[in-house]
């Protein structure tokens, strides 16, 4: 079975950025801001490991 990838990158500003891509090769979610450091940026993903299964949902009436 595959699983998705934290791909971590530098975009063109030079802030490190990292982005969550399925197995199939679609992004399904991204940092949204960049980081200074590669070290900010691996603390942004192990956040979201962290904080993601326990995530509640909110919907939204728009």
């Amino acid at each position: 079975m595959s699983k998705a990838t934290f791909e971590v990158f530098r975009d063109s500003a030079g802030e490190w950025r990292w982005r969550l891509v399925a197995a199939n090769g679609n992004i399904i979610a991204d940092s949204g801001e960049g980081y200074q450091s590669k070290q900010g940026v691996e603390r942004g993903i192990r956040s979201v490991k962290r904080s993601a299964p326990s995530a509640d949902v909110e919907f939204s009436d728009e």
